[in-house]
């Protein structure tokens, strides 16, 4: 059955054209939505198409679509499109909707928060929205340290702003990144970013004193965290100089670089490293944070404390938020006015990621990401133990990525990726690719995910990545 939903149509009225009752939110895309994967046109359908020819004429070529399909409605683990399919999302807006599309306890603050007022721009007359989410930070991150946080609205701004800190903080230039880091698309953070199409190229020249030493890349190296480690500040110490580094910037886990979990040592000897050095240790979680590994933040598995943190993503439930939270001492460095920006802490924004903290805690999601990661991760290395094109199962708790490569030479094979989530969008399923080869699958599904639904998407994921033993 297929439908023809205009752009105004009710959102219960595509639900309908799937046959399913609305639960009692479902019109906002929240719990009520049922939960079932639900094909009843091609993919995408002739809404959707439509759209994409809309889109097409007013929208810049520079922004890309994964999955051509538009969504009118999404709330648990599926995403709603204008032709009425029920697809499962494995993607989370890119680690972005880990409570969920529409968590009632962001929903109904945004509301009261959007009939109050939407803007007053905190640098000008502030208000407690900014602070609460700024003392939630103080709590959550990791470290009993007294510390203060700013507010942006992009994991790029927060990276950009993390690196200012540590800049002036340490009287010093030079910023340590690694192999396969992605850290955004502004100026400065695509200097930080490794990876050169589609990032980087024709938009140069880039920020200097950026310095790229090697990760910590088990598959790929063998070497253990503690080789890897000496590798990498090796590296420093002969091409830059201790004295030189203002900061040492790094995913615990990689996200756009390939879902890279370094060996086990490796994060501890960096941070120990910049602490005798006198750099600023920075974590860029953005992708890693609020529970999205099984733990409230990913440096959290080996004990790591950052003295800076950089945040986004997860942080509020869709809207667009993002901070900076560290040592006092150093998060004070910056001059009245050095930091801030319009929108940064916007109230709306600030309302979401307290609805967003509230449903981490109070449904456990942190011990859900760990539940999926338990679920999801055997059955992948089943899959790679009969299928020699899945060079590696990896990742932690609900961020999970397999590896995609040529099986007579090891090499990356990103053309056998793509055609994998192909295969899966074309029956229903958002998975998403990344890596510097881009041979690597990724899944971040929601946190708010029930397992049957989980299991349906996996399974569509495993006879997809099947077909690849010929």
């Amino acid at each position: 059955m297929t439908t023809t939903a205009g752009p105004s149509t009710p959102v219960s009225a595509v639900l309908a054209a799937t046959g399913e009752t609305p639960g009692p939110r479902a019109v906002t895309g929240g719990p009520g939505l049922p939960q079932r994967r639900q094909l009843v046109t091609e993919l995408p359908g002739p809404r959707s198409r439509e759209l994409l020819a809309r889109r097409e004429a007013a929208v810049a070529r520079g922004v890309s679509i994964t999955f051509p399909v538009f969504v009118v409605a999404a709330g648990g683990g599926i995403l709603v499109d204008v032709d009425g399919n029920a697809l499962i999302d494995l993607g989370s807006g890119i680690a972005v909707t880990t409570v969920g599309n529409s968590a009632p306890a962001v929903v109904d603050n945004v509301i009261r928060q959007v009939q109050a007022f939407t803007h007053t721009c905190f640098m000008i007359t502030p208000y407690e929205g900014y602070v609460a989410v700024c003392e939630q930070l103080a709590r959550l991150t990791p470290g009993d340290h007294e510390k203060r946080s700013a507010l942006f609205n992009s994991g790029a701004e927060a990276v950009e702003n993390a690196v200012k800190i540590a800049r002036i903080h340490t009287g010093r230039q030079a910023v340590v990144v690694f192999d396969h880091a992605y850290h955004g698309r502004t100026n400065l953070t695509m200097a930080l970013t490794a990876k050169n199409h589609p990032y980087k190229n024709g938009f140069g020249p880039f920020a200097p004193e950026i310095y790229r030493v090697p990760l910590s890349y088990p598959y790929r190296d063998g070497l253990s965290g503690a080789e890897a480690a000496a590798r990498a500040i090796r590296v420093i110490e002969s091409q830059i100089g201790a004295h030189n580094v203002a900061a040492v910037l790094i995913e615990p886990i990689q996200g756009e670089g390939g879902f890279v979990v370094p060996a086990e040592g490796f994060l501890p000897a960096l941070a120990a490293w910049s602490k005798a050095a006198g750099a600023v240790f920075v974590a860029d979680e953005v992708q890693t944070g609020f529970a999205r590994t099984g733990a409230m933040f990913g440096c959290e598995h080996e004990g790591v404390v950052p003295d800076l943190i950089a945040t986004a993503k997860g942080i509020a439930g869709g809207l667009p938020l993002s901070a900076v939270t560290g040592r006092a001492e150093i998060m004070d460095s910056a001059h009245p006015g050095g930091l801030g920006g319009t929108y940064g802490g916007n109230p709306l924004a600030c309302a979401a990621a307290l609805g967003a903290i509230e449903t981490i805690e109070r449904d456990g999601l942190v011990e859900r990401a760990r539940a999926i990661g338990a679920r999801v991760l055997p059955r992948l290395r089943a899959v790679a133990a009969r299928v020699p094109a899945l060079g590696d199962v990896r990742g932690r708790g609900a961020m999970l990525a397999v590896e995609i490569v040529d099986p007579a030479t090891g090499r990356p094979d990103g053309a056998a990726a793509g055609a994998v989530a192909r295969r899966c969008h074309a029956e229903g399923v958002v998975v998403l690719t990344c890596g510097t080869d881009g041979n690597v699958l990724r899944l971040l599904p929601p946190l708010a995910i029930g397992d049957e639904l989980l299991d349906d998407g996996l399974a569509v994921l495993v006879t997809a990545l099947e077909s690849l033993a010929g």
